[in-house]
């Protein structure tokens, strides 16, 4: 069962599953389809008065096309038996497949935004974006644009303002 708790009750979880598998990022678009993809650039915050998750985003995915429509999201944090799930979400595009089928994972409403949340996720982070920012690539040491950046598919950083957090009780 799901229950809503304060942000700050589940980030040692989130960062630890951040840190070990990622996390993952879901969106809908205007055509109600859904999408996630894996993330492991995130970040849990305050921005001013705000909390926040900040995601990175590369533009070339159906995710950013999906953000960029309705300008919310959900941050999912998967449990520890996901780790397979993850990883396909990270190689595979949503654009031309449905990946919630080919994996035979479930999602939920959210309850202030139309992005799913992915129930055997064990937290999630439903936001609306209220800031963005593309990475600019003059800004980064030449040895990250080398090592990260080879097709010049820079992140756009998604700064969303959290509306609700759901934890498994």
């Amino acid at each position: 069962m799901k229950v809503q708790c304060d942000h700050k009750d589940v980030l040692k979880i989130t960062y630890t599953t951040l840190f070990d598998m990622g996390l993952l990022l879901s969106s809908r678009g205007l055509d109600g389809r859904i999408n996630a993809m894996a993330v492991g650039w995130a970040l849990v915050g305050k921005a001013w008065t705000y909390p926040v998750v900040m995601v990175a985003v590369r533009p070339t995915t159906y995710t950013h096309k999906l953000i960029e429509e309705t300008s919310e999201f959900t941050l999912n944090v998967p449990s520890n038996n996901m780790r397979d799930i993850v990883d396909y979400f990270g190689k595979v595009s949503g654009r031309n497949c449905d990946k919630f089928t080919e994996k035979n994972v479930k999602t939920e409403n959210g309850i202030n935004v139309k992005s799913p949340i992915i129930s055997d996720c064990i937290a999630h982070y439903e936001c609306e974006v209220f800031l963005k920012s593309k990475v600019v690539p003059e800004l980064l040491p030449q040895e990250t644009r080398t090592q990260h950046f080879l097709s010049k598919d820079y992140h756009t950083l998604y700064f969303g303002k959290i509306l609700t957090t759901l934890k498994e009780q």
